[in-house]
């Protein structure tokens, strides 16, 4: 069995890699994209509130800057990506479309699906996923690197390329369709676990979620591909950071590593138990009326573009769909006359409003903001109308890009729109508690109750439990 070991060793560093090239891609793009943004500004000097420590929110009533330039070069960097996002799975490899988890889960259980585990289907995946993440889309790269990582299981088990006519003469006895099946689970659950850095998490995720045939040599050798994939990505950026060596290789920061960094860690009380019982029921209906939702606006999209005769007209119009999203995302989150760079990527209104921070949260990196609303000790960040208002646009538009055309997650919406309503619940308990500075009341706390919301939704839409605790407390 040495073989298979080493298989899944390979397949785990190779999918720890691919995880660290697309975070690295997506952050450079995202920075080069305000970089241009900054070219047309001058940044105003009148600092208003801080989110975080290298992030500062700006605000002014001035007119400094070229606005109009600033908009098209926005919204024309978004637009670039997001049209060579949706045109690299629509003309290039439509299999890539949207997430590729329920095709690998429906191969995985007996469904033989064309074209599934291809190098195309790689590349466009691949190029969708990091573009639309970058262009601002609400979406993540959870999905499609679940989809990558079984394309890797894939083809480093079998060590064939039928397109290319490759067919290495090593490994021939796991090409067979049962070792084929164990190797894609494999190179699932490692995606998932070099997403969130979580080895344990992406085990069960393949067990709770993906494959239906199991035995427990597959667990501990899947297990073994999930720790081999966390450790690369973990070793990688360890020195890395937009492809610029900043030296420390090997030292592992815990602020890096975890995702979603929280530094203050809280006593709790069993009276927080009744708030998070409110927020798990919380999550299991707004999870039901997103799926419910989602499932309408997919009949919908699949009855218009199916009434289109034409194949290239009809790839024509899922492109524009992909481009009008993003055009309604920005026209929203854009929605001051002036607008203003700051550092960290985060764009401010020239107004200290309740619109102008909610349209902050709308701009913002997905995993950036979560890290936002997780952060302790912001009591009064947020108010209401900011809270309520991005909860209702980023519910809506989140839902309606799912099962767009672009590679793209669900799972850093999910947990965005479930701290959002779960940091509702939190600034709700601290109006009627007000700020407790006693350790017996720390636990009212908006940050806190965003990272149980955002569990709760995250479990409401998934109906995931398990594999899901401990991804979020890992």
């Amino acid at each position: 069995e040495w073989d298979r070991w080493l298989l899944m060793g390979l397949i785990g560093t190779a999918v720890g890699m691919l995880a660290f090239l697309i975070h690295q891609i997506i952050d450079s793009l995202i920075k080069l994209k305000w970089d241009l943004v900054e070219n047309y500004l001058q940044v105003s000097k009148r600092k208003t509130w801080s989110m975080g420590a290298d992030v500062v929110i700006y605000l002014s009533t001035g007119q400094d800057g070229n606005i109009h330039m600033t908009w098209l070069c926005a919204l024309g960097s978004g637009l670039a990506m997001v049209v060579l996002s949706s045109g690299s799975v629509l003309f290039f490899c439509p299999a890539g479309s949207p997430s590729g988890l329920p095709e690998i889960i429906g191969y995985l259980n007996g469904t033989s699906i064309q074209h599934l585990f291809n190098i195309k289907t790689f590349l466009g995946t691949f190029v969708s996923c990091v573009l639309a993440v970058a262009s601002g889309l609400f979406c993540g790269s959870e999905g499609p690197m679940i989809h990558l990582g079984a394309l890797l299981g894939c083809g480093l088990s079998q060590l064939q390329l039928d397109t290319l006519g490759v067919h290495l003469p090593i490994f021939t006895r796991f090409r067979n369709s049962a070792d084929k099946r164990s190797f894609i689970t494999a190179g699932a659950g490692a995606g998932i676990a070099s997403v969130f850095r979580a080895p344990i998490g992406g085990l069960l995720f393949t067990l709770e979620e993906v494959s239906s045939f199991w035995d427990i040599r597959l667990a501990w050798q899947t297990f073994f591909c999930c720790l081999m994939a966390t450790f690369t990505t973990d070793l990688l950026s360890s020195s890395l950071c937009g492809f610029v060596y900043r030296g420390h290789f090997g030292f592992f920061e815990a602020e890096k590593r975890i995702i979603f960094w929280v530094k203050n860690l809280l006593d709790m009380n069993v009276l927080a138990f009744v708030p998070t019982i409110l927020l798990g029921m919380l999550g299991g209906l707004l999870g039901a009326l997103f799926v419910s939702l989602n499932i309408k606006i997919n009949k919908l999209r699949m009855q218009f573009f199916n009434s289109i005769p034409k194949l290239s007209l009809r790839k024509t119009s899922k492109l524009l769909e992909t481009v009008l999203i993003l055009v309604a995302l920005f026209f929203l989150s854009m929605g001051s006359k002036r607008v203003h760079f700051s550092v960290g990527c985060i764009l401010s209104f020239s107004c200290s409003s309740d619109w102008g921070s909610a349209a902050a949260l709308l701009v913002e990196n997905g995993k950036q903001g979560i890290t936002y609303l997780f952060k302790r000790g912001t009591h009064e960040e947020f108010g209401y109308t900011s809270l309520c208002t991005a909860l209702a646009f980023y519910f809506i538009l989140s839902c309606w890009t799912a099962g767009s055309a672009v590679a793209s997650g669900l799972v850093i919406p999910m947990l965005y729109t479930g701290a959002l309503y779960g940091r509702i619940i939190g600034l709700i308990l601290v109006s009627i508690f007000g700020v407790q500075t006693n350790e017996y009341g720390a636990w009212i706390d908006p940050g806190l109750f965003a990272a149980i919301g955002a569990a709760s939704f995250f479990s409401g839409v998934s109906r995931l439990t398990i594999s899901l605790t401990v991804i979020m407390v890992s």
